[in-house]
C-alpha cells in the first residue's frame, strides 16, 4: 500500500476509534492541526479523513466553525430512527428468508461465530459490538436486493453509533442471542418467524439504548400489519 494511502487508513482508524470510545467528546470541535501533530502526520490526511467521517455521520462540518463530532441523539431522534428501522428491517428479514442461493444464513452464521470468538478474547467490546451489529444487519439488507433501503440503513445505523450508549448489553450476549434467533428463522426459510424475530430485536434494542434516558419511556408504537413490499 502506498505510504499516503497507509497514512489515511491509519488516521481514519485512529480518529474513528477516538470518537466511538468517547475520547473525542460528542459535539466537540476538532482542531485539525492538533490532531495532525498528535498522530504525527500532515494536515492533508486528517482533512481527507474528516470528509470520510462526515460521510459516516461521525463528524459534522459547520462553515466558519470547522468540524466537530456529531452530538449525541436526543430521545425523539432515537425514537424516530428506531421507528424507521421497525418499518424496514423486519421486511428485510422476511425477504431474506427464502429458499434460494441468496439466502444469507451461511454468512450470518459465520459472522456470529467470529463475534463469539471475539467475545471470549476481548475485554472492551464496544467497537467490536458496533462492527458486528453493522455487518449482521447489512448482510440481511444486502440479501433483500434493495440498494436504496440498504443505503438508508447505513445512514441510520451510523447515527446510532454516535449515540454510543449500550448499557444493558456490555458483553454482547443479548445481541448475539437475538441475532441468532433471526439467523435461525432465515436459515429455516420461515419468513413469518424471521420478521417476528427481527421486530423483537429492534424493539429490544430501542429499550436498551433508551435506558440512558431518565424517566418514563413509552414503547415504540405498533406499526400495524407487516408490509410485504415497501416499493410498488
Amino acid at each position: 500500500m502506498p505510504r499516503g494511502k497507509a497514512a489515511v487508513s491509519d488516521v481514519y482508524s485512529a480518529m474513528r476509534a477516538s470518537i466511538l470510545e468517547g475520547d473525542l467528546a460528542p459535539g466537540a470541535r476538532i482542531n485539525i492541526d492538533a490532531v495532525a501533530r498528535s498522530l504525527g502526520v500532515s494536515q492533508t490526511p486528517v482533512r481527507e479523513v474528516l470528509q470520510r467521517l462526515e460521510g459516516d455521520n461521525l463528524v459534522v462540518y459547520n462553515p466558519g466553525r470547522g468540524y466537530s463530532t456529531t452530538p449525541l441523539l436526543d430521545l425523539p431522534e432515537l425514537r424516530s430512527l428506531f421507528e424507521f428501522r421497525l418499518l424496514v428491517e423486519p421486511w428485510a428479514a422476511r425477504a431474506a428468508a427464502v429458499d434460494r442461493l441468496a439466502n444469507p444464513a451461511p454468512a450470518l452464521k459465520k459472522e456470529l461465530e467470529a463475534f463469539r470468538d471475539v467475545m471470549e478474547s476481548s475485554g472492551d467490546l464496544r467497537q467490536d459490538l458496533v462492527a458486528h451489529d453493522t455487518r449482521f444487519h447489512d448482510t440481511i439488507l444486502a440479501a433483500s436486493g434493495n440498494p436504496v433501503v440498504r443505503h438508508a440503513f447505513a445512514q441510520t445505523h451510523c447515527h446510532l453509533h454516535t449515540f454510543r450508549l449500550y448499557p444493558a448489553d456490555v458483553d454482547g450476549a443479548i445481541t448475539v442471542a437475538e441475532h441468532t434467533a433471526v439467523r435461525e428463522a432465515i436459515e429455516a426459510c420461515d419468513p413469518e418467524r424471521a420478521e417476528a424475530a427481527m421486530t423483537t430485536h429492534i424493539r429490544n434494542s430501542f429499550d436498551r439504548f433508551a435506558q440512558a434516558f431518565q424517566g418514563e419511556l413509552a414503547p415504540l408504537e405498533d406499526s400495524g400489519p407487516p408490509r410485504k413490499r415497501i416499493i410498488t
